[in-house]
């Protein structure tokens, strides 16, 4: 029941969301537009690692180490008028499951148009990101270290196509909201009449701290609905910045629900110019449900419960450039065997 509210509820914010643009369409430019090429801005980032897999629970990769190029991404982003913007972005991964051959495959992961109506309201149709990803991911700040817990755990995709209404409860306020009803299908194409409707309500208590509730219902084929909670704070500082987060989710399965939960607690202190530290611990209170398809660290997921350890050190070569020797740690209770895997990840952008 309160999935089916949370769903509605996303869905008439969307509504209510294109009635009040509707109402306000958008004016005519009073200058003449500059050309595409000066209103179009391109950007990059693409990190990999050096690896070595010192422990494993699955014997088949434990030793395995060498380099690999884990993501690549191209940005296009334009400027279509006052109101109106554009994006565009493909990105290149390897499967990360330490057995294909294959090379890099590109595929499109963003392709939106977004109009702001105002500083209260955005309208963003097409492959976006969802409403989970952005606070978590921002204050993070490392990607090219690990996924955030949620999408490590492929719990929540990243980007669905779909309608996403962002904005503010009025001009100063400090709640703001993000609602998005899409195909539930990723960035792939819609397969089944199913759909996917995410809700986020955010409080800022001062302008370095967020505070952030999140609900996410897909409905799937057959009987295997999901519905996600997760609860978010971040803190952020000169010097340092703090990350705290809760996630549970439910999965419909012809034999009944199950559950998981998960907490995540990380650190980021700049312990001098272009030096940081990096720590974050991942608590798993159940199995992975697919932690053996996680790409470049696979999960047991027969372990019960399990704590995922990150450390590392961020050395920025240049403000584009650096690299951050880290290790990841997977400790599984009630289990002799640990996943240890040291790397050295470098990271590039412009």
């Amino acid at each position: 029941m309160l999935r089916n509210r949370a769903f509605c509820l996303a869905r008439s914010l969307i509504l209510l969301g294109l009635l009040i643009l509707g109402t306000s369409p958008v004016r005519a430019q009073e200058t003449e537009p500059l050309p595409w090429y000066e209103r179009t801005s391109i950007s990059l980032l693409a990190f990999g690692d050096y690896y070595a897999v010192l422990e494993h629970h699955d014997e088949s990769i434990e030793g395995n180490h060498g380099f690999w190029l884990r993501r690549i991404n191209l940005t296009f982003d334009q400027k279509i008028s006052d109101r109106l913007s554009a994006r565009l972005r493909f990105e290149a991964a390897n499967p990360g499951d330490f057995a294909s051959g294959s090379n890099l495959e590109p595929f499109v992961k963003d392709a939106w148009v977004r109009w702001r109506r105002s500083e209260q309201v955005d309208l963003t149709v097409g492959i976006a990101p969802t409403p989970s990803y952005d606070s978590v991911e921002a204050y993070w700040g490392y990607r090219s270290v690990e996924k955030t817990p949620l999408d490590l755990h492929r719990w929540l995709a990243t980007r669905d196509f779909g309608v996403l209404l962002a904005g503010r409860m009025a001009a100063d306020s400090r709640i703001r909201y993000k609602a998005m009803v899409g195909n539930g299908s990723g960035t792939g194409t819609e397969t089944n009449s199913g759909k996917h409707g995410a809700l986020l309500v955010g409080f800022a208590p001062s302008d370095s701290s967020v505070i952030e509730l999140f609900g996410d219902f897909e409905d799937r084929p057959a009987e295997s609905d999901r519905t996600t909670f997760q609860a978010f704070f971040g803190l952020r500082r000169p010097g340092y910045r703090l990350g705290a987060q809760l996630g549970r989710q439910n999965r419909e399965t012809a034999a009944g629900d199950d559950s998981f939960f998960l907490a995540s607690a990380f650190a980021i202190w700049e312990a001098r110019e272009k030096l940081n530290a990096i720590l974050r611990v991942d608590r798993l209170f159940d199995p992975s449900p697919e932690g053996d398809r996680i790409p470049y660290l696979p999960f047991d997921p027969a372990a019960s419960e399990s704590t995922l350890l990150i450390a590392g050190l961020d050395f920025a070569l240049h403000k584009n450039l650096g690299i951050i020797p880290n290790v990841e740690w997977v400790m599984y209770d009630g289990n002799a065997g640990d996943d240890v895997i040291p790397r050295i990840t470098f990271y590039y952008s412009f």
